[in-house]
């Protein structure tokens, strides 16, 4: 049995999946599997996958585009390994990421700092290679979630020991046993911010993350479904109600609509002066449509909030931490209104 299963999906990644491929079955870690789900893709990438894979990974083929969630889950369903990484297929990793990942985690158990269920990669961009996509995440008080350290040139401000909050789905390692005791990915969620998701469920139970800096990765940001595009925009916006309703402090839960309409106030301005991710969606798409998504996104989250108030309700039941702890870790890697609002 492996020690890790590693889980790539592919939804019409051609010209790019298979340097992703490539990339991790030239890791200098062999102790692992490699799993390629296939989500419907249109492409003529899944025909690559099929001479490239045999003898070297499985290839699952589900028909149809299931989603981030449900695709990555059926994956993980048929990994056997101790540990679980999802990877992004616009994703390449370094020859050493794996060891520098399972090194981290090693690491950290023999010094008994806690629980680890998650680790994070350092994720570069892949065409500005000492630019920072992400270290882990960072959180508003509105359950939007953004890389900690985004655009910033690395300058291994980011590479002591630390926690980092979630990682990112990109490329984000996560342990069998806490899987087994949180839950998969939400399928309901669809797309976007399920990595949130998963990682506050298991914050919330007790399990905690670490950051390994060594272990490196270059993404193509939002290749597959667009960085400014309406599919994007909708499902970010979304699902970050869900994932506060689900996880938040109720406190910070009734709290929230205030910030939202500070992030609104900042984002509104960033579409008019085209500055940040809202100036960009606008010249786009245009203002009538990023106002259209937005309210879109707003009336879907209500009609789900009856589904996730149940979800809310069990992940409650089997909490480790209070609210006042769950209270203190957000504020903790907490992110700024002016980095969420206005930057890209």
């Amino acid at each position: 049995m492996p020690r890790v299963s590693i889980i790539v999906l592919n939804w019409n990644g051609l010209g790019y999946v298979e340097e992703c491929v490539d990339s991790l079955l030239g890791q200098t870690w062999r102790d692992f599997e490699l799993i390629v789900v296939d989500n419907g893709s249109t492409d003529g990438s899944l025909e690559v996958l099929r001479k490239k894979l045999p003898g070297k990974a499985l290839l699952i083929e589900s028909g149809r585009n299931l989603g981030y969630a449900a695709g990555n889950n059926l994956g993980i369903a048929q990994s056997s390994a101790e540990w679980i990484a999802l990877f992004n297929n616009d994703a390449v990793a370094d020859r050493f990421w794996l060891q520098r990942l399972m090194e981290a985690v090693d690491i950290d158990r023999e010094k008994k700092r806690g629980r680890v269920g998650m680790a994070a990669s350092k994720v570069l961009f892949y065409d500005r290679r000492d630019v920072i996509d992400n270290t882990g995440h960072l959180i508003y008080p509105d359950g939007l979630n953004r890389g900690r350290g985004r655009l910033e040139r690395d300058r291994g401000q980011y590479d002591g020991y630390a926690e980092a909050l979630f990682p990112s789905g990109c490329a984000g390692l996560y342990r069998r046993d806490m899987l087994d005791e949180v839950g998969l990915l939400d399928e309901d969620f669809f797309a976007y911010g399920e990595d949130a998701d998963l990682g506050l469920r298991g914050r919330l139970l007790g399990w905690k993350c670490i950051f390994a800096p060594q272990a490196r990765v270059y993404h193509r940001y939002s290749a597959g479904a667009g960085a400014y595009s309406k599919l994007k925009a909708y499902h970010v916006e979304r699902n970050r109600v869900w994932v506060m309703v689900k996880t938040f402090p109720l406190s910070m839960v009734v709290a929230s609509p205030f910030y939202t309409i500070l992030r609104y106030i900042y984002q509104s301005f960033g579409a008019l002066s085209g500055i940040g991710a809202a100036g960009e969606f606008t010249r786009v798409e245009g203002r009538w449509s990023l106002l259209g998504v937005l309210i879109r996104a707003l009336v879907d989250a209500v009609r789900g909030l009856g589904k996730m108030m149940g979800k809310r309700t069990e992940l409650r039941e089997k909490s480790r931490l209070s609210d006042n702890e769950m209270a203190r870790l957000l504020e903790i890697h907490r992110i700024s209104l002016k980095e969420v609002a206005l930057n890209d």
